[in-house]
């Protein structure tokens, strides 16, 4: 009888264990708020390229801020003539770009990643905290960036375009399997030019390319789980001038509001916590 309660005892207590354990697992840790220094105010003018290169080249946060805010890269705005640069410069490079800080309607999704061709910019979230924003050179006219709800598939370090065997495209991820888009690092010229993928500062592309999960395929080939949700959304008017033009007049004039993150996310909510959790389960 003895032999019976110890038996059943240590049961129990490894019952006990086992549900705290595994309610510990499903418990997520909070997130610490990113620290960051905003500039005192933020307003822009018009600078000559070359001038403004020849005082700030070494200041690398500078550059970093503007070369972004021209939605270009280091080689190409070094052969602008004219350039929009922020008065105050103190600030870190978030609070020039325009995705909010936060958007609470994401708590819910781990990782999420965003691309505004109105703005040609990108975002990476997790829970509802920005985490990482960048310039970005979508689809050309005669070859649009498609928009709506994707998926990070697959990536390489180095591959070769479809369009041109001479392009090579380094950290390459996959979106569209069908249609070949992807994010990858390739000459940013300040405008949408790419033949419908996303072209990225390399550091950029980087950082995405180690952050987003890929897909999980089957012995099969067949997608197991998904990799990291990816939203594409907005027009670009092609025949107007560069859109950050306007924040010469207007600092806010290309502001993304957390109503409008949740506007182009809710229809898909659905569906990207479905899919977040069978990665959790499967993956």
């Amino acid at each position: 009888m003895k032999k019976s309660l110890i038996l059943l005892n240590i049961i129990v207590i490894a019952l006990f264990f086992s549900c705290e354990g595994n309610d510990k697992a499903k418990t997520k840790v909070k997130r610490v708020p990113i620290a960051r220094h905003q500039p005192k105010s933020v307003s822009y003018q018009t600078e000559n390229a070359k001038e403004w290169l020849s005082v700030n080249i070494k200041d690398s946060k500078k550059l970093r801020i503007a070369i972004a805010v021209n939605r270009t890269d280091k080689e190409n705005f070094a052969q602008m003539d004219s350039v929009i640069v922020p008065v105050d410069l103190t600030g870190d490079l978030e609070y020039y770009l325009p995705f909010p800080m936060t958007v609470p309607y994401l708590k819910d999704i781990d990782k999420i990643i965003y691309f505004s061709y109105p703005t040609q910019t990108f975002a990476t979230y997790e829970n509802g905290e920005l985490i990482y924003t960048g310039p970005t050179n979508m689809g050309r006219k005669q070859d649009p960036t498609p928009t709506g709800l994707f998926y990070a598939n697959w990536k390489a370090e180095e591959s070769i375009s479809t369009f041109n065997d001479e392009w090579e495209l380094r950290w390459n991820f996959n979106v569209e399997n069908l249609l070949g888009v992807a994010w990858h690092q390739y000459s940013l010229p300040g405008y949408p030019a790419s033949h419908a993928c996303m072209r990225l500062q390399e550091k950029d592309a980087r950082y995405l390319y180690d952050w987003a999960d890929q897909w999980v395929l089957t012995g099969k080939e067949e997608v197991l789980v998904k990799g990291t949700p990816v939203i594409i959304f907005g027009s670009y008017d092609f025949d107007a001038p560069k859109p950050w033009l306007q924040l010469i007049e207007n600092p806010k004039a290309l502001d993304i509001s957390e109503s409008e993150m949740k506007n182009q996310t809710e229809r898909f909510l659905k569906e990207i916590l479905a899919e977040q959790e069978n990665r959790e389960i499967k993956a």
